[in-house]
């Protein structure tokens, strides 16, 4: 099986960085030290580097998201570990319910 390639993150978003929000370095620095970075730790850079957009500019990103199996996992330890639901998981993610249905009944 041949493993997709993917862009590099960390030279993207440490570019951006530098170039643009020198002042967030520090805010973003853990999450760039890392040595992979998931999916989430993705979109908490984006987040922390951009802010919060506007609703619509949110719903066209959520539907080009794609999650693999670590970040799935990572996100219903979450869900088990702070206890609580489908719909609450959902909206703390950004994700449908449906889709964390979906998940819970493909992992657990």
């Amino acid at each position: 099986m041949k493993k997709q390639n993917q862009p590099n993150y960390k030279l993207i978003y440490s570019d951006i960085i530098e170039q643009k929000f020198p002042h967030k370095k520090a805010e973003c620095e853990k999450l760039l030290e890392k040595k992979i970075l998931s999916a989430l730790d993705i979109l908490e850079l984006n987040n922390r580097i951009f802010g919060i957009k506007d609703q619509t500019l949110k719903k066209m990103n959520k539907k080009l998201r794609s999650y693999n199996e670590s970040d799935i996992l990572r996100i219903l330890d979450y869900q088990k570990n702070h206890r609580i639901n489908n719909l609450q998981v959902a909206k703390h993610f950004g994700l449908s319910r449906n889709t964390m249905t979906k998940w819970r009944k493909m992992y657990q």
